[in-house]
């Protein structure tokens, strides 16, 4: 262990750990207590290469200049001001930047805290909206099957991973859900997007008939469905859902807390695909990971339908206490400007061709029976172990975080997104580890 690292804590007991196996942690703690651009150090002294930008977030790499300075000095200058009826110069500054790197027509910004806390504000948004404009009777959300939209009773309702749904009750109610694009005995192995898929789009003209568009206010979905496995939609199935919701009056959300900040080689999944949403949800990327901070894009129409009456009442009652906090506004400039130096929001198209192949190489490993793969995110997903579900892919996170490379999994996916910087000897070894450790694991 490097000199004046931190010792590992001799009690484990406390910290509830969070989307973890607590028991086999505690057991056998993998512990972190440095980082440097692609790598982490271990307590006991060894470097592991983040295949996955920490949670799909740390997209500039660890620990950089830019960012880990302009959190000191914003601290040391101006550490916290209300957000209700108050502001800082930085917020504003942040939200200007953002609005000039989003699609054209997203103009407005509401920080949070989270992609949590980001969806639950754009299905919010869509509530409030829709009976701002007369049309209250619009309370249903659609949201899609093994959709991920953060852990909060909203964000659950509108996704379908059924472990992070079924212990919670009925949830919000007025919910339904599209399909999946999920089509392996078409698909299986597809490089970049899937040529099959692109009718279920069409279950949402068959979801507006049964419930009416009269009762509908948003559709939310993710551009790449990524915490379920990298689940990638076929050629026109945005722009369709795009066209239904146009058509039926019906707000569309992107939910891009993955997508967003350069994870497709683009700024956003937006870009990638070509189409605009109404609301755009974001997070992770926005400050690399190091301080907690969401954004939400809304059009000039939604914004303009709250900005009537009387100028000194209050618009839209939803915030939070740390809603464009100076620390993390700051932390988000420099995550920015750090992307535009380096040129990291389209560096994923760049490497992705040598990110695809060197995925697709894997092909005919042991127990894999299916490759995906799009910008700078891929999934290889894994024969599952008969009646142990799961457990062979959290074998392979095991024995590939003791060879010096961190994965992450998904029931019985590894999911790959490493950061904007990884170098193509770096995805060498990635692929080559999990190679490696495909043939040990059972």
């Amino acid at each position: 262990m490097s000199q004046g690292a931190p010792s590992i804590p001799n009690d484990l007991n406390a910290f509830w750990m969070p989307f973890t196996a607590n028991r086999q942690f505690k057991k056998s703690p993998r512990m972190f207590v440095g980082a440097k651009d692609m790598h982490y150090k271990t307590a006991d002294g060894r470097d592991v290469l983040d295949g996955t930008a920490g949670l799909w977030c740390v997209n500039a790499g660890h620990c950089r200049p830019l960012i880990t300075e302009a959190i000191a000095n914003q601290a040391a200058e101006l550490d916290y001001a209300p957000a209700f009826q108050m502001g800082h110069p930085k917020a504003f500054e942040l939200a200007n930047r953002l609005v000039d790197l989003a699609p054209d027509g997203l103009d407005h910004v509401l920080f949070t805290n989270s992609g949590s806390e980001s969806v639950e504000t754009a299905l919010k948004v869509a509530l409030a909206y829709q009976k701002a404009i007369g049309q209250g009777s619009r309370t249903r959300l659609i949201g899609r099957e093994r959709g991920y939209h953060g852990v909060n009773f909203g964000g659950i309702s509108v996704g379908g991973i059924v472990a992070n749904r079924k212990m919670f009750g009925t949830l919000l109610t007025g919910v339904d859900h599209l399909p999946h694009t999920h089509l392996p005995a078409k698909n299986a192995f597809s490089r970049g997007e899937p040529q099959h898929g692109v009718e279920l789009a069409e279950e949402l003209e068959r979801i507006v008939a049964l419930h009416d568009a009269s009762t509908i206010a948003a559709v939310i979905v993710e551009p790449v469905a990524g915490s379920t496995g990298v689940l990638i939609p076929p050629p026109g199935y945005l722009k369709r859902l795009r066209e239904i919701c146009d058509k039926h009056g019906i707000l569309l959300i992107f939910d891009e807390v993955i997508t967003g900040y350069g994870r497709l080689g683009t700024p956003f999944g937006a870009d990638y695909f070509g189409v605009t949403p109404d609301i755009m949800v974001t997070a992770k990327g926005l400050t690399n990971g190091v301080i907690p901070m969401g954004a939400v894009f809304t059009s000039s129409k939604i914004h303009d339908a709250f900005m009537t009456g009387p100028e000194h009442l209050i618009e839209f009652f939803h915030g939070y206490t740390y809603s464009g906090n100076p620390i993390a506004s700051a932390a988000g400039l420099a995550t920015l400007e750090t992307y535009k130096q380096e040129g990291l929001l389209t560096r994923g198209a760049e490497l992705g061709p040598y990110f695809e192949d060197a995925l697709h190489s894997l092909k005919g490993a042991p127990h894999v029976i299916d490759v995906r793969n799009i910008g700078l995110v891929g999934a290889i997903e894994l024969e599952p172990i008969a009646g142990e579900p799961t457990k062979r892919a959290f074998s392979a996170f095991v024995k590939a975080y003791e060879k010096g490379v961190l994965i992450r999994t998904t029931g019985d996916i590894i999911a790959l997104s490493p950061p904007l910087i990884v170098e193509k000897q770096q995805i060498d070894q990635i692929v080559d580890t999990i190679r490696t450790v495909l043939g040990e694991v059972d």
